[in-house]
């Protein structure tokens, strides 16, 4: 599952982090060859590929090289590239990354372009998409353009309906979240042995701690950051109850396949194969599930004391080097790559993203014969409620990485989720400030 949400929702800062302190060399173009580096799917590939054609086309001479990666491989290649002095002149870039980048002079302003350009109307993009590459020095999210939106990617929540309906369960309501308890009932009626060996073979959920904590923590009025962004709030009664929730999913009502289940197959597998009731899903999943062998949508979140659900938004970014030798030309195709109605309809038709244009999402609810049929929550999700991953909007990400690297006692009922966020808050508290410190914040 982490490759996959990776391909939208960016690199880790642990591998950013890495970066800093490189220095952009030159680009080796002449003015007319552009490189642009990307990662993702065969799909992908192939819209991006239909799209800088076209590009070319419209740019006689201009001659536009695709350095395509995997999401894995994709930090380690670009760190070598910025090591090399051979910074790509158009490349994707994750939000975590922008304050080291922009403090290492690795990726260009590109304000100006954007806002004196005709081919942009900043008005019909994702405010979200635009203000994940705002800085102003200080402020992630206000200030100069440093990237367009690649994507945005809406973290939806899926269910199996044809497991509802062998089981003759109500659907779900489209637009009214289950309460955390609702949920569980329903969760624990859809966990069974199908097969009457004594072994259970089907269960209500499967969720990963990593993407899918936030959803819970959020709808029941938590978060990790006070909302300067200078305290680790993890400990606090809304999260402590949240994580406890999570946990308690397989510890004490048994709806989630146990550690064992899942070193024998992991969840994302078992949902694609029919074995579990509720799952993520992000628009990048779209392409796969088509090949499903049931019926599948998309409901909101379970909410907690909030009675709100919520969840984040992923996105990437497309940037231009600093060190480019043709930076109008760079700021036109990330442009084009961004906002181009063609080329947009190019990666909408792959069925990798949702459009980054909002008249164009509107249409592609309506008129969209690819699944799931209740689109319109990814769009509910990037117009009302979907957030930031925690840490987008700081200079590094090590303070949000170390709540997970020891909460797996947590997770097996070893541990109460209170005892373990007393004991974390600390450690993310110093590598907050930390991370504050280099961003000149405090």
């Amino acid at each position: 599952m982490k490759s996959r949400i990776l391909a939208v929702a960016g690199v880790s800062a642990l591998a950013v982090s890495a970066l800093v302190g490189c220095s952009s060399g030159g680009s080796d173009g002449d003015g007319s060859t552009l490189t642009f580096m990307f990662r993702g799917s065969d799909a992908e590939k192939a819209a991006y590929t239909e799209a800088i054609e076209a590009f070319e086309a419209a740019h006689e001479g201009v001659d536009v090289k695709i350095i395509m990666t995997t999401a894995d491989e994709y930090a380690t290649k670009l760190k070598a590239a910025i090591a090399g002095k051979q910074v790509p002149d158009v490349f994707y870039v994750d939000p975590g990354s922008i304050q080291s980048f922009v403090g290492s002079g690795i990726i260009a302003d590109i304000t100006d372009a954007v806002e004196s350009s005709d081919a942009i109307d900043l008005d019909n993009v994702w405010p979200y998409g635009i203000d994940s590459y705002r800085f102003d020095g200080t402020t992630q999210g206000t200030g100069a353009i440093y990237a367009l939106p690649k994507d945005i990617g809406p973290f939806s929540f899926g269910y199996n309906k044809t497991m509802f309906e062998e089981a003759g369960i109500p659907l779900p309501d489209e637009d009214t979240p289950y309460t955390w308890d609702e949920f569980i009932d329903v969760a624990k009626q859809l966990t069974k042995d199908t097969d009457g060996d004594g072994q259970l073979d089907q269960w209500g959920t499967g969720l990963n701690v990593t993407w899918n904590l936030q959803a819970f923590v959020w709808s029941n009025g938590g978060d990790w950051l006070n909302e300067d962004r200078t305290k680790v709030t993890v400990n606090e009664p809304e999260f402590v109850e949240a994580l406890q929730y999570f946990a308690d999913m397989q510890n004490v009502h048994g709806v989630t396949p146990s550690a064992g289940d899942a070193q024998t197959l992991d969840t994302y597998q078992r949902w694609m194969q029919g074995q579990i009731g509720f799952f993520p899903v992000g628009p990048w999943d779209v392409p796969t599930y088509e090949t499903l062998d049931f019926d599948w949508d998309l409901i909101p979140y379970p909410a907690g004391s909030t009675g709100e659900s919520a969840t984040w938004t992923g996105t990437l970014g497309i940037a231009v080097s600093a060190s480019t030798s043709a930076p109008d030309l760079a700021a036109e195709l990330a442009m084009y790559l961004s906002v181009d109605a063609d080329a947009q309809q190019a990666l909408v038709d792959a069925g990798v993203q949702i459009p980054n244009l909002m008249d164009m999402a509107d249409e592609w609810v309506t008129s969209s014969t690819l699944p799931p049929a209740n689109k319109q929550e990814f769009l509910d999700i990037a117009k009302d409620y979907g957030r930031a991953l925690p840490a987008n909007n700081t200079y590094s990400a090590e303070w949000y990485d170390e709540l997970f690297k020891n909460i797996q006692p947590v997770l097996d009922g070893e541990q109460t989720a209170q005892e373990y966020l007393d004991d974390v808050q600390p450690r993310m508290q110093e590598l907050l400030d930390k991370a504050n410190a280099q961003a000149g914040i405090g």
